[in-house]
């Protein structure tokens, strides 16, 4: 077996973790909201109808910004439908994903949901720009932040919310460079209305945070010019500008799978040099954060097969995009995590979507229990353990052949130093058989020893958390961890996913 390799030095990082990387994404879509978090006839559910068993997982899994509403269903949003009586609430047809929206839960409900699941939980609310505009941003902004003394925060008032929401982080639009967005723009009619969206909202509140629309994916036939025109139109208006990527094995390719980081870092970096690119050309001192404000590993394969199918006739909350994580999964999903961290420099929020039954964590039946999916555990340990600044990571690593990216690392690892100088590894073992041995050299860190050593891995790399197993995978303890005369050495077991915490 040869061995990973790399030294980790605290005169050189990448940067301050911000919490917002530990965002998730809460959508109109499926099971996410009914059923998910809100089911008002759950016997764990409390006065507000928030289920108490998801409450908790939320609360364990660690996530601080919540994106909401959408995603696609945002670019049909009208936000006045979801606030008020409850009983005077339409029901309106979802485009984005041919459902019946009932509007139960609403603005004020999700507010109140995030409000217990803690002071670290902040609203990213999404606008409609698709079938709406300024107009439309402008009322909600009033209705959700103005304290009050006008028509739309006294309405606020009379509809039981005397205190403002404060929401500070504002997404304008959703992947308006979908085709399949209901009111999809070229990038120049986007980056106008943005750009006069932006400016409008500032007049208001000029501390509003902005996230422009980025590319859909690295994949679209308009990537990076989209982002250049965007800018162009909105660099000094906006301070995010958004990515979105999804992983699954394509025909078969675990190995190329199991690389999928090595896209999503290429992403990241292709996105910052383009909006650096428009900040040269401005000739301003700016610099463009990024918000990665949708993320995972989504059969998408599987969507499409039923995406056109009688299955989406208007139903109230069908079961959709609900994948069953599997061990191989998990370990692609901490490989993200891990790209994510690395570029903590400008990726300063991040979205897991979603958050409950959708692509998710966290798993519910109408009724019955809530569990953990194998994906729930590398974001709670990150969103626990990798606070603090990124340490700059380069690895001498053993590689191996995949089709799609070529000769790659089978080490893909990060770490994260905290305030009182404890150093946490998150490292990945992409090798599908055998264990790769790891030395981390550890310099002038002053460390001493080795808190823990956890890992997620089995015998069976499909293994999964079900209904009827809902305990079948999970982190177990890894022996053998030493950390001796500054050096630290592991045997990182295959396919595995690892959080070495150091002291």
């Amino acid at each position: 077996m040869h061995t990973a390799r790399f030294t980790l030095d605290p005169a050189f990082k990448v940067g301050q973790v911000d919490p917002r990387v530990f965002g998730s994404f809460v959508e109109h879509l499926g099971r996410c909201v009914y059923t998910g978090i809100f089911e008002p006839d759950h016997p764990t559910a409390d006065e507000d109808g928030i289920r108490q068993d998801v409450l908790e997982l939320v609360r364990e899994l660690g996530v601080t910004a919540i994106r909401y509403p959408g995603g696609n269903f945002v670019s049909g949003y009208k936000w006045e439908d979801s606030v008020g009586p409850v009983a005077d609430r339409p029901r309106r047809l979802d485009l984005a994903w041919r459902s019946t929206e009932t509007n139960r839960f609403g603005l004020s409900e999700f507010i109140g949901f995030l409000r217990k699941v803690g002071p670290q939980a902040e609203p990213m609310m999404a606008l409609n720009l698709g079938t709406r505009g300024v107009a439309e941003a402008l009322e909600l902004q009033e209705y959700a932040n103005h304290p009050a003394g006008t028509a739309l925060s006294d309405l606020r008032a009379a509809h039981g919310d005397k205190e403002p929401f404060g929401i500070k982080l504002w997404c304008l639009g959703n992947e308006m460079d979908g085709p399949w967005q209901t009111g999809h723009k070229t990038a120049t009619e986007y980056g106008r209305l943005a750009a006069e969206t932006a400016r409008a909202m500032r007049q208001i509140d000029p501390t509003v945070e902005l996230v422009a629309c980025g590319s859909s994916s690295q994949s679209m036939p308009t990537f990076a010019e989209w982002e250049a025109t965007v800018l162009a139109e909105t660099y000094e208006l906006v301070d995010y500008i958004s990515l979105h990527a999804y992983y699954q094995p394509e025909n078969g390719d675990i190995d190329s799978f199991l690389a999928s980081a090595v896209d999503m870092e290429s992403f990241i970096e292709n996105v910052v040099a383009t909006a650096d690119h428009i900040g040269a050309r401005l000739k301003s001192k700016k610099k463009i954060n990024l918000s990665f404000d949708e993320w995972n590993v989504w059969y998408i394969s599987k969507w499409h097969e039923i995406e056109n199918s009688d299955a989406r006739d208007w139903a109230e909350a069908p079961r959709l995009l609900e994948d069953n994580y599997s061990v191989t999964d998990a370990v692609v999903f901490g490989s993200l995590l891990i790209a994510l961290l690395r570029h903590a420099d400008r990726v300063t929020v991040a979205c897991l979507a979603q958050l409950v039954n959708v692509i998710a964590p966290i798993m519910t039946e109408p009724g019955g229990p809530a569990w953990r999916q194998t994906t729930f555990f590398p974001f709670a340990q990150a969103a626990r353990y990798g606070r603090g600044e990124v340490l700059d990571v380069r690895v001498d690593s053993p590689t191996y052949t995949t089709d799609k990216y070529g000769e790659t690392d089978l080490l893909h690892a990060t770490a994260v130093r905290a305030e009182d100088g404890s150093v946490t590894v998150f490292a990945v073992n992409r090798g599908r058989t055998e264990a790769l041995p790891l030395e981390v050299a550890l310099g002038a860190l002053n460390l001493t020893s080795v808190v823990e050593h956890s890992a997620l891995a089995d015998a069976d790399p499909d293994a999964r958390n079900t209904l009827t197993e809902p305990e079948r995978v999970a982190p177990h303890p890894v022996e053998g961890t030493a950390l001796t005369d500054g050096t630290l050495t592991a045997v990182l077991e295959p396919l595995s996913w690892n959080v070495i915490r150091l002291a």
